[in-house]
């Protein structure tokens, strides 16, 4: 969700702004009312996250690997189970 800012504020507190897109906020910066420019981390920023949180998602899967899961059992009873409540 982005929070809008009157360019004004946006000049007076920018440094305060900065810090807050660091941690991930966004900013819609307006101008007698009307939407002009976003404040948003940029991309490379992001990308860098989701980077971070796929090598941790790995790193626990490694970790704690599923065993003995059929998952061909487990799709068929998927199907069993839609199977049923569309005859219901």
């Amino acid at each position: 969700m982005k929070i809008e800012i009157d360019s004004y504020e946006a000049k007076t507190k920018f440094p305060e702004l900065l810090r807050q897109v660091k941690t991930g906020k966004s900013f819609t910066i307006t101008y007698r009312g009307e939407a002009i420019a976003d404040l948003v981390p940029s991309l490379g920023a992001r990308a860098k996250d989701k980077v971070a949180a796929a090598e941790k998602l790995k790193a626990f899967m490694r970790a704690d690997p599923i065993r003995s899961v059929n998952i061909k059992a487990l799709i068929e009873e998927g199907r069993a189970r839609v199977s049923s409540s569309i005859t219901q």
